[in-house]
């Protein structure tokens, strides 16, 4: 399955609620196994994000509506990528002409 990686930042909402985060991690990862998806890391960081989540899904289209339906609740704002594994970069680059 493509891997992703989630950059996140809580809104004010979200930080005023904070201590629901743990609860809401739960849901999301309920919300992700019930789309065919999981999150298979999550880390809290400092910096300009306040957390990372790595994920697997089937495609892109199951993880934009995932990442939406969390989003919509308003307590996280996220910016979400598509990772290459080291093995689809290398089948990447010896593909180029």
């Amino acid at each position: 399955m493509p891997t992703y990686i989630a950059l996140m930042s809580w809104t004010q909402k979200g930080i005023e609620n904070v201590k629901e985060s743990p609860a809401r991690l739960d849901r999301a990862k309920e919300a992700f196994k019930a789309a065919n998806a999981e999150i298979k890391a999550f880390y809290l960081v400092n910096g300009r994000y306040d957390a990372v989540v790595i994920a697997e899904a089937p495609n892109d289209e199951v993880i934009a509506k995932l990442v939406l339906t969390t989003g919509s609740q308003g307590s996280i704002r996220t910016e979400t990528v598509r990772a290459y594994t080291e093995a689809e970069y290398r089948k990447i680059i010896a593909s180029l002409p």
